[in-house]
């Protein structure tokens, strides 16, 4: 009886065999090996076993050989559990600050964490349950187009089905359309991935070895710890003894401004994840709204009421809309740069489809979906979309119009939805899937589709009317939408399953049950937030209402385009304004300083302070907790704690967020946990600022001490 084959790690494989090619009984195609490797090497050959498992054997007495477990239920099920949490993490913080967090590296240390345990788990099951994972949580996104449906009053709550069919047809399509982009844009491209390249070397540090099991173990332990913690002072706010957000508003000569920080670890968090560039770029954002336009603008339209209700009135009626000018047009600058690479990138992938049609059989490593099945799939999606898009003009005054208006807007998904995959792809490649402008994409997709019903039924329409064209163009807008998130995603997945030597159908497989796992979770935990919350600016709404401050802008664009109230003036400005920024950042790569990515600087004008200030916090902090890190003899090691530190303070208050929102939802009242009252307040607001830069100090002192103590770190 033949021995068993020997058990070789894809990292030996590939140290032997470069890029190796391979298929069922047959050797792979002769490549030049390593000076000095052994000659007995020459004699291997690489075998496909059904199951995705690779084995070195020996072309004169094949072996027995024992698959790799890759795609397998357990990892799907796992997937689908850490999808429960960080989606509905997401949905909150998207809400809460219009940012959402990358969920691939917490999600693949919790997935080695628990699947160390398991004696046949592999690098390759690790990946798949972080390509779920991460493709759901991603997918949260959504809630920066959808919300928007509340804000114009079409909506009451989430319906379950209809929220779950616009995310779902979406993602979906995204998924399809990014695989024949996959070898332009992932293998035959020197884009550097960030997060797919750090996802892939949390999966090689963490898998096999004893330095790998300390850190996934010390990696999880980080991230419960600031989790709990983050978890803490967020219920210590909702008791009132602490306050959850310290503000102060005052006259600044004949105008009104203030400062304003949210006492939020998730925040910091936040910032820390973005990096300093972000961070500073949103400063000069909050500086030019609320400390250079804003006492203008409260100077030259002076109204009634205290510093904070002016502020409060002319930021949401002017400054909003400048900085909305700034995102657009640092969206439509970010189209230009990569339009060329991105038309090369699709014809380098038309092209490789073509020459694989006519070429061997391809590893494993280089087989994706098949074509047909990627053109057949997107054109089958078409259906359900119009499906829906059928029940939404159903009974309503567009009914004679729903033929024109269905076949538009499957042709605006098609070919929309292509330019935006391979945009939204190579972006992510770029500079990676959280920095990212998908809002921008966002926006500049709900103008387009607004001025296409422009040119079908005009602005002098009745309310009705205006109101079903709004709720039209939003819905189309939320299905290119999950195309734009998902393509974000995707192929930075996809990268760290090429690094880490995955097989691309399977992980394209995973991405769309990821998607099909966040469809059937965000709407619930939608409808539960709006329930207990609402939005911000919504008849009704409580003094806890969130901002979802995308949703609002995309909306807002969606109605002033159809009914003819834009505020274009001040867009205006801002669009000139983001001229100015965008010079600014390119003679800063010039002269190799700091960035200030335009996007950025218009995200710091249009959201409110309070959530941009402890951002920008998060940044400076993150800045000095990576130069500590890069001085360590393992610099990556402690980086990667770094951003689970961030992770874990994150998780813990969103979570938090979505249970103390059913709480809300279930008392009926705004503060449930209220200990003492409003005369408790200035003690409340020095204990919660003491508090809060004392627990974010401990926290990361901690880390530093896991990373000095850890194996990993000598």
């Amino acid at each position: 009886m033949a021995a068993p084959a020997p058990n070789f790690p894809l990292s030996y494989i590939r140290r032997f065999v470069p890029q190796p090619r391979y298929a069922p009984a047959r050797p792979f195609r002769d490549r030049p090996l390593p000076a000095g490797a052994a000659e007995t090497e020459l004699r291997h050959t690489l075998h496909f076993i059904h199951f995705g498992g690779l084995a070195l054997t020996d072309t004169a007495t094949p072996r027995a050989a024992r698959p790799l477990a890759e795609l397998t239920l357990r990892g799907i099920l796992l997937g689908g559990i850490i999808t429960l949490l960080f989606t509905a993490a997401n949905v909150y913080l998207g809400l809460k600050v219009g940012l959402t967090f990358a969920t691939s590296i917490p999600a693949a240390v919790i997935s080695m964490a628990i699947l160390r345990g398991f004696k046949d788990s592999t690098i390759l099951e690790n990946n798949i349950v972080q390509t779920v994972a991460s493709a759901a949580g991603t997918l949260a996104a959504i809630i920066f187009v959808l919300p928007g449906l509340i804000m114009i009053g079409w909506w009451q709550g989430f319906p379950y089905w209809t929220t779950a069919a616009i995310t779902g047809t979406g993602g979906i399509l995204g998924v399809l359309f990014s695989v024949p982009l996959r070898r332009a844009l992932v293998v035959d491209t020197p884009l550097p991935y960030p997060e797919g390249r750090a996802a892939a070397e949390v999966l090689r540090v963490g898998s096999g070895s004893r330095e790998g099991a300390e850190e996934s173990s010390k990696g999880l332990t980080i991230l419960i710890w600031n989790g709990v913690a983050s978890t803490l002072f967020a219920i210590l706010t909702q008791t009132r003894l602490l306050v959850g957000e310290a503000s102060v508003w005052f006259r600044a000569g004949p105008g009104a401004t203030g400062i304003a920080g949210s006492l939020s670890l998730a925040l910091m968090g936040v910032g820390h994840l973005v990096g300093i560039s972000v961070g500073a770029a949103m400063f000069l954002g909050l500086v030019v709204g609320w400390w250079v336009l804003l006492p203008f603008l409260t100077a030259a339209h002076p109204i009634a009421g205290g510093a904070e209700t002016w502020a409060s009135t002319i930021f949401s009626a002017d400054v909003r809309f400048f900085g909305a000018g700034v995102i657009g047009v640092a969206a439509v600058w970010t189209l230009v740069k990569i339009a060329g690479p991105v038309i090369g990138g699709v014809r380098s992938a038309m092209a490789a489809s073509r020459a694989r049609e006519h070429g061997d059989t391809l590893a494993l490593e280089e087989r994706d979906l098949p074509i047909g099945i990627v053109f057949g799939g997107s054109l089958f999606m078409m259906l359900p979309i119009g499906w829906l898009l059928w029940t939404v003009l159903q009974g309503g005054t567009l009914t004679g119009s729903a033929a024109a208006l269905i076949g538009g807007a499957l042709l605006f998904v098609l070919v929309i939805g292509l330019l935006i995959a391979a945009v939204c792809g190579y972006m992510a490649g770029l500079i990676g899937a959280s920095n990212s402008p998908v809002s921008g994409i966002g926006i500049l997709s709900v103008v387009a589709a607004a001025l296409l019903l422009v040119g079908l039924f005009g602005r002098d329409n009745d309310v009705s009317t205006t109101q079903e064209l709004v709720a039209y163009a939003l819905i189309v807008t939320g299905i290119v939408f999950g195309v734009a998130t998902i393509s974000n995603d995707n192929l930075q997945d996809l990268k760290t399953g090429q690094l880490v030597g995955a097989t691309p159908w399977k992980q394209q497989v995973a991405l769309v049950i990821g998607v099909i796992f966040g469809s059937l979770i965000i709407p619930p935990v939608l409808d539960l937030l709006n329930t207990a919350f609402g939005f911000a600016g919504v008849p009704g709404a409580g003094p806890n209402a969130l901002p979802a401050p995308q949703a609002a802008l995309i909306s807002a664009l969606a109605k002033g385009v159809l009914g003819g109230s834009l505020n274009a003036a001040m867009i205006g400005w801002g669009a000139l304004a983001g001229v100015g920024f965008i010079i600014l950042d390119e003679v800063l790569g010039l002269l190799k300083k700091l960035r200030l990515p335009p996007l950025a600087v218009g995200m710091g004008i249009y959201l409110p302070m309070s959530l941009i200030l402890p951002t920008v916090i998060g940044a400076v902090v993150g800045r000095f907790y990576e130069r500590w890190a890069d001085k360590r003899p393992n610099p990556d090691f402690a980086r990667r704690m770094g951003v689970l530190t961030a992770t874990g303070l994150i998780v813990g208050e969103s979570l938090w967020g979505v249970v103390f929102a059913g709480i809300v939802a279930g008392s009926g009242s705004d503060a449930p946990l209220a200990l003492v009252g409003e005369g408790f307040a200035p003690i409340a607001l020095v204990a919660g600022v003491l508090l809060y830069f004392a627990l974010a100090w401990f926290l990361y002192r901690r880390t530093r001490a896991a990373v000095t103590s850890s194996p990993a770190t000598h």
